[in-house]
Parts: C-alpha cells; structure tokens; sequence
C-alpha cells in the first residue's frame, strides 16, 4: 500500500495566516518585512519580495521546519534566516511554490473570513488517497477492476459487495436515434449502446482527476475521463463517438477489405486487415474493436452530441488485431483476456449517469443491447474427494462449498460426494475442475495448509558440472568480493546494437527504448550505472548472469554470459586507508579470481583489439575467447550518460562451463622441501610483455619453475629510448629433494640467456 497526497508534500506545516503589517525593507527595494499572526503564541516576522502582499490579507505561510515542494525545482526546507539584514521566519507563499497551481505573479490572497492558524491542506480540503498495487498473473481478467478486486475480498471475508447504483438512469428523450448493425456475431457476441444529446465537453472535476492520476492514467476531458473511470472501475472498456460525425446515424459492427487505410486517435494511419473486427459508420471505419480509437470520429472540445458503446468483443480476435497493429491499451488488456458479457448494461448505465452528471445533456435514445447467443455459465462438477487430494489437506466439504458460493459461482445440485456448478462467463479461467480447486485454495489460504513432515523424494542423475551449482559457486564468491548482482532487462535500445544485422527486432515493442533484443550486457548496465551515479552511489561493483540474443543466417541464437563491470572507487573511504579510482587491474584481479576459482590453468592471454574496449586483454583457448575484459569506450559511455571511467569484463560463460567439465581434478600433497626464489632486473623493448617473458622462462624450465611474478616496472627518461624496465621474481621447487645453489645457479643462468635470446633482454646485476 502507498499513501498519495494530492500534491507533493501533502502542504504539512502550511497555515493560514493573518497579515497584521507590511512596510519597506530598509535595505531592499523589492523587498517587504511583514508581521504575520499564524495561530501561535507569537507574531512572525517574515521577508517577502511579492509586489502584492498589503496589512491585512490572509495568506499561506510556510512556518519553519517546513519542505516546501515547488512546481519546479527541487524541494527545499524552511529555515529561520536573515535577508538582507532582517530576520526571516517563514515564507508567504505563492501558488506555484506549493504545487497548487502555476501562477506566479504574486502570493495567495485568501478570503477574509477564513480563519487564523486553519491548516493548508483541511482549508484547500486535500485529502490523502490509498494506493493498492497487485500483482495479477495473465489468466486472472476477472480482477483486472476494483469490483474484480472488491470480488475476491468479499468471498475472503464472507461478505456482500455494493454494486453502483444505477437505478436513476432513465429515458429523456429519442429524440437522437442511431441504429446498430452487428455484421459478425461470433467476434462482436454483445453489443450495447445509447445517445446522450447537449453534454458540454470541459475538464473534468478534480476528484475524477485525482482519482485517475493515482492510477497512473492521465486526464483528458471530462467524457473519456469517465470511460477510464468506469473501466477500471468495472471492468469493462467503454468507447464514446461524437455522435454528429457518425455518418448516415448508422453503426456497422463489421470487417473491412483488406488494406483499407484508417487514422487512428494517435495520428498514424494503419492498413487495416480482412479480419480486423471494426466499428463503422454508413460510409467508413470509425474505431478498431475493442483495441483503438479514430481520429475522425474521436471527442473533441466542439462535441456535443455522443454515442456510447459498451461491448464484448471475442477475445481471439482482439489480442490478433492488437498483435498485427502492435496497439496494446487498456482496453486490449481486457478484451483480450476476456471480459465479463453481463457488465456490458450496467456499464453503460454506470456511465450515462456521470455523464449527465458532470457533462450535463440528457440520455436521447433507448438502450440498444444486440446479444443474440447469450454466453452461458461454464458447467463443472466436483467431487470433494479430488478437491482435497490435489490441495493436499482435508477441507470440510461445508468450507468448501461456503467458498465456492462467495465467489459468485452457483451451486446447481449437490450430492454427499460433490457439486454440479455454473461458473459466471467473468470467471474465463475457471472451466475445469483443477482451476476450481485452484480458486478454493486461493481463498482457503495456502499459508493454512500445513507442510507435511515427510518428503518422499527419488534421486536424479545430473550432467557435470551443474551449471546452476557453478553459477552460485561464482556468484557467491563475487557477492563475499563486494560486488552486487543485478539483473537488466533484455529488451534494450536498437541504437544500442554493434551488429544491426544481427539483431532480433521486437515486432511489437512496447517503446522505442525496448525494440529489440539485447546483443551484449553492456550497455543495459551501463544505464544501471548511471541510474546510480545520478543518485549519489558512485562507487560500482556490479555482475550480472544473462543472455544475448542473435539472428544468425536466419536463426535465433541464445549465448549465455558473465559480465562484471567497475567503476568509482576501489573502496570505501577511511580515516586509515587512501582512496583510489578502481583500475583495470583491479578488474584483472577479479578475472584472474574467476578463473582460478573454475580451475582453469591452460589458457593463453594477449591485448585487446576489439571496438568494444578502449583497452584491455583477452584469454582464449585456441580460437575461442573465455573472456574479454578492459575499458568501456568513451562512446558506449556517453550512450549510456555515464561520466566515469567504467572497467567491464564479458565472459563466454557457455564456453567456461564446458572447460569445467572437461578438467580433471588433481589432488598432489603439499611438498616438503622449501621453494627458492631469486629476482631479475632487465632492460626490455617497450613492445615486450611480460606475458611474453614469462613464456620463455616456462619453456626454459618446465618442471622446477613454479611461478614467475612481475613486482616493479620503470618507463622514464632515465631509461634509453624505447626501453623499459621490469624486476621479476621466479620460484623454484624440486618436489622430491632440496634444490642446491648449483641447480639453482645452472636454471637461473639457462633463463637469463634465453630470455635474451629471445626478447633482447638486458639483465641488470
């Protein structure tokens, strides 16, 4: 549940106040020092520098303590200050400055009579609203509402609902008659409709607009309002045409020729399909069934006149209709998954009234209601017995039966062993005996059926290794490492794409920001990034386990990845440790962690030259890279708005795992005899790695040389041009007797020379 307050801030610590003087600022021109009674045991001194504050208004001021919520700009607290010289203790406010309008021309003046010290919010009557967000699985249509909602708590709490009163809808007049047709029963099977004549089309009151915008739906006028209020309220999408533009006051429920262009209510002109379910007049196309509105028969500010369609269209062919022309509404959204055939008279009742009501006008034609095969009830029998053997626990069949009827679902005969039941059309999920079983559950309370003590189990063969098992085993080490995982979406930019023809192309994308299938974990991390960047949170460890998708000569191609990313700080700052921006060789320590944690020794290494990185290193088997790791490139950050240096790493994890599982897993004792270690200096070519030095001396000594470590390196002007320095450092071991100086003397001396034979190493003594 989420409180919302009209306005940001709920106006809390705003009062009325009472202007009891006003003169000059002796050091500001444009500036006033007032006296202002708000209710307290003292008078306020306040400074303003509105042209219209005068003795004796009643104003909103903002005492000390208070957040003030602007239209624009951030929010900012009251204090008590000096301006100019003259102590101020509040604000008198403007209209603006407290987000109850837009003027900015001067503070508030209130009526005379209202009284000092009378809070903001009771006198502009601002009430708090109850924001209830649920979490509704696909098949459950039935509580896409607040009466579907109101349903379900009803049954929970064994009472009644309150349907809204429709009683007062009557018959002005027919004095605006328009005829319906229904072409195609079985995608159109209910169709009802009525005139309403002489409304006024304006904004709508603020209570309708409130209660719109707490659900997130945006205020048109006061005739769609309604339609959404009524929608969401009920269920049941409504469509309101101005009825002047119906041509030849005929509608036509029918299909139009293939590749007809029709306008729809967002300006884009769509090619209609043979088997688009449409809503006509005598001469043209006016809405898309159920999906979307047209732009020549829409409300406008000129209406007067309208026609009012509340309808049930099969939801087979709204959810194909709303696919081929990637339209997803609200309306969709219900149709598709099926709406309730018996609401479509009360909605539209429901309706007529408020529009009379805020709209004025008056109902100018008899309810048409064409429903040629009423939808009947889903008949299901039951047996208790099954009941309780799929739940698990044995529900008394008075428990049982007591639920079924609070969910609205009719007992048509009963035996000692179950029920033959009529489960109403807007319930489109529950046709089986399982999904009966499922809703007496849902209301019995899963938490009330208790975990049985004995679990009988059997015992699987699994494929070596488990990749869920190596995943955590990773994950956990990177989680104890202080990284954090996060989970992007798949769906991403099309700009975000290095290979535009290998993109999956979403058909139906819900913006343009997710139109396609990612091709790396890049860059919706990146975003992530900067999503945390921009709220303080600088310092960035992140990994994330996913998927990048491919079009590969016509087939969609899955690859699994690891992706680690960096940036900010390589820790928290510290009375008793330095802070320093996070390194690429931080990144390879983290690498270099992975793989050894997997095992994985037999793998070659060499620089990047790759569009994705500004720089870095790749380790590869072969010709198939394990992981490719370095900077983002300035470009790709700039994309993504981030302003920091980022180091991210993408490994193959598919290509990781089937290096797992093709390692052997040697055990060797610890060895007894002591290692050795002996240091080289040595002058070498800029281009020479120590990757490649460290290759010689591997080839030099196989069995003896453990390790070879980098522990200094020198690039300066003392140094001869195109030279650099590196100090190494090479562990000896003879597993099996204790290394003497003359061995170690000999191997020293064989890769000293190597190492100079090959990469022109100068050693220094």
């Amino acid at each position: 549940m989420e409180t919302v307050q009209a306005v940001a801030g709920g106006l809390e610590g705003l009062v009325v106040g009472h202007v009891l003087s006003c003169i000059q600022h002796p050091n500001a021109d444009r500036l006033r020092v007032t006296t202002v009674d708000v209710g307290g045991p003292e008078v306020l001194q306040v400074v303003c520098g509105a042209p219209n504050v005068a003795e004796g208004q009643k104003v909103v001021v903002a005492t000390v303590g208070t957040t003030v919520y602007p239209n624009e700009g951030e929010p900012f607290k009251i204090n008590k200050s000096k301006i100019r010289g003259e102590v101020s203790e509040g604000m008198i406010c403007a209209e603006d400055e407290i987000g109850l309008g837009v003027s900015h021309d001067g503070i508030m003046v209130l009526p005379a009579d209202v009284e000092i010290g009378t809070q903001a919010k009771v006198y502009f009557k601002l009430e708090d609203d109850y924001l209830f967000e649920i979490g509704l699985t696909p098949n459950r249509a039935d509580a896409a509402s607040h009466l579907g909602v109101a349903r379900d708590l009803a049954a929970y709490f064994r009472t009644s609902i309150q349907m809204p009163d429709i009683s007062g809808f009557k018959i002005d007049s027919e004095e605006l008659p328009i005829s319906v047709q229904v072409e195609d029963a079985s995608a159109a099977p209910r169709y009802s409709s009525v005139t309403i004549s002489g409304v006024t089309v304006k904004t709508s009151p603020d209570w309708l607009q409130d209660k719109l915008k707490v659900i997130g739906i945006r205020p048109i006028n006061n005739i769609v309002d309604i339609t959404n209020y009524v929608l969401h309220d009920l269920g049941l999408p409504l469509h309101a045409f101005d009825a002047d533009k119906i041509k030849g006051r005929q509608v036509i429920v029918k299909q139009c020729p293939e590749g007809t262009p029709f306008i729809t209510l967002d300006g884009i002109e769509r090619k209609l399909s043979a088997e688009d379910l449409m809503i006509c007049n005598a001469e043209e196309p006016m809405c898309i069934a159920g999906v979307f509105g047209g732009k020549s028969s829409g409300i406008a500010e000129s209406t007067t006149n309208i026609f009012l369609e509340s309808a049930y269209f099969n939801p087979v062919s709204v959810r194909k209709t709303s696919k081929r022309h990637g339209l997803k509404t609200d309306a969709s959204f219900r149709f598709e998954r099926g709406a309730d055939p018996n609401m479509t008279v009360i909605a539209l009742k429901r309706a007529a009234l408020l529009i009379t009501e805020l709209a004025g006008g008056q109902v100018a034609s008899s309810v048409s209601d064409i429903y040629p095969a009423p939808v009947q009830p889903f008949d299901v029998e039951v047996s208790y017995r099954n009941i309780n053997r799929l739940i698990g626990a044995e529900i008394p069949s008075e428990e049982i039966k007591s639920i079924i009827t609070a969910l609205d679902i009719e007992v048509a005969a009963e035996t000692t062993e179950g029920l033959t039941l009529k489960v109403p059309a807007f319930k489109v999920d529950v046709t089986r005996e399982c999904d009966i079983t499922e809703e007496v559950l849902r209301i019995y309370g899963y938490n009330n059926i208790e975990i049985p003590s004995k679990i009988n189990a059997s015992l699987s063969y699994g494929a070596k290794p488990d990749r869920e098992q190596t995943q955590h085993v990773v994950a956990d080490m990177l989680t104890a490492n202080g990284f954090l995982e996060i989970w992007c979406n798949s769906l991403t930019k099309g700009a975000y794409s290095k290979s535009p023809e290998e993109a999956v192309q979403i058909i139906n994308p819900l913006s343009s920001d997710l139109n396609v299938m990612r091709q790396e974990l890049l860059m919706p991390a990146l975003e992530s990034v900067a999503y945390n960047q921009n709220r303080k949170t600088a310092d960035i460890k992140f990994y994330e386990f996913g998927k990048t998708y491919h079009l590969i000569e016509g087939k969609y191609v899955e690859r699994p990845r690891l992706l680690l990313l960096l940036s900010g700080s390589d820790q928290s700052e510290g009375w008793n440790q330095k802070v320093s921006p996070v390194s690429f060789y931080n990144l390879k320590a983290s690498v270099d962690a992975i793989i050894g944690r997997l095992g994985i020794t037999n793998y070659q290494s060499e620089e990047l030259k790759d569009e994705r990185f500004a720089f870095g290193l790749k380790y590869f088997r072969g010709d198939k890279v394990i992981v490719s790791f370095g900077a983002a490139t300035a470009a790709d950050r700039k994309k993504a708005d981030v302003d920091k240096d980022v180091y991210y790493a993408d490994f193959d994890w598919a290509l990781l795992l089937d290096i797992v599982r093709k390692n052997k897993i040697i055990n060797k004792d610890v060895s007894k005899y002591p290692s050795v270690r002996r240091d080289l200096s040595m002058l070498v070519d800029t281009h020479v790695t120590f990757d490649d030095l460290k290759t010689i001396a591997f080839k030099t000594e196989k069995k003896l040389l453990k390790d070879v470590q980098v522990f200094d390196v020198y690039v300066g002007d003392k140094l001869p041009e195109g030279k650099k320095s590196y100090a190494l450092s090479f562990t000896l071991q003879d597993e099996e007797q204790t290394l003497t100086d003359k061995q170690i003397d000999a191997i020293m001396q064989k890769i000293m020379s190597n190492l100079a034979q090959t990469a022109k190493a100068e050693v220094r003594k």
